[in-house]
């Protein structure tokens, strides 16, 4: 699964986009540089019932912003994303340009999927 598919997955169980969690983490204090993720973890678990991986992903806009190492941009596999910045602001606000047909010539459902 892709960076921007695990923030995307939030928004589909919360109903919130990764911007409004960083606005309700930096409310409790968690953009302090010296808060441990594990802490963060522990809110998204108790309040929004996320697993480690899905809150990870929010750790990592929350304390780093929406830059992601340029390793993950466009190699091959599941994992890979399409641009070294994450789109925060949820799904349907997404600019056309990120539903444009793929190397398959397939464009992506809403939810960022290729049709198998």
């Amino acid at each position: 699964m892709s960076f921007q598919a695990y923030l995307d997955n939030i928004e589909d169980k919360t109903g919130l986009t990764p911007r409004e969690f960083i606005a309700l983490a930096k409310e409790r204090g968690f953009d302090d540089p010296s808060t441990k993720a594990g802490a963060i973890i522990e809110w998204l678990k108790q309040d929004y019932d996320l697993g480690r991986g899905h809150a990870m992903a929010l750790v990592h806009v929350i304390k780093k912003g929406p830059k992601i190492d340029a390793k993950h941009i466009g190699t091959s596999g599941s994992h890979r994303d399409e641009s070294d910045t994450l789109w925060l602001d949820g799904r349907k606000n997404r600019p056309e340009t990120s539903r444009q047909p793929g190397p398959s010539g397939v464009a992506p459902d809403d939810r960022g999927r290729r049709p198998s």
